[in-house]
């Protein structure tokens, strides 16, 4: 039988609303030494993540996207809503603020180590956010986790 991502997702995690202070997610992350939460509505359904990366912003600032004139215009080399988002990111003073909130890495209690660990791979995440049927969350699966199952195998 091959074990499910329920059988070693850390129960009952950590999370914080839209609304929460940065500073207080800040001070989450860094005295549970962990490296994202999940962001939940009032039903606890999942709305995005807030994660070291996303908060990087606050530290480096955001630099601004390289153009070059013509006559009186002016042209982009980057997209400037890319640049935007991430200013948005850097001055935000709320979760909600500077939260990823599209593309989350999830997945079900039901799915087996094996495809959770080959999604995260593939996706390049160091975790996955586990939803039940109805989006609520449930657990964080970490790549901590699937290593600690692989020690535990090996004796």
């Amino acid at each position: 039988m091959s074990t499910t991502v329920a059988d070693i997702m850390s129960r009952d995690p950590i999370v914080v609303h839209p609304e929460t202070p940065l500073n207080e997610a800040i001070k989450i992350l860094a005295e549970h030494r962990i490296s994202g939460l999940p962001v939940v509505d009032a039903s606890n359904k999942l709305v995005g993540v807030v994660s070291e990366t996303d908060l990087m912003w606050q530290e480096t600032g955001v630099t601004p996207p390289a153009y070059f004139m013509i006559l009186d215009s002016v042209i982009y080399l980057e997209n400037p809503a890319k640049y935007e988002r991430d200013l948005h990111k850097a001055l935000g003073q709320t979760v909600d603020e500077v939260m990823t909130k599209k593309d989350i890495a999830t997945t079900t209690p039901e799915t087996s180590v094996r495809s959770a660990a080959h999604l995260m791979h593939e996706r390049k995440v160091h975790r996955l956010i586990v939803v039940d049927a109805t989006k609520q969350v449930v657990g964080v699966l970490t790549r901590g986790d699937i290593i600690r199952l692989m020690a535990a195998n090996q004796e």
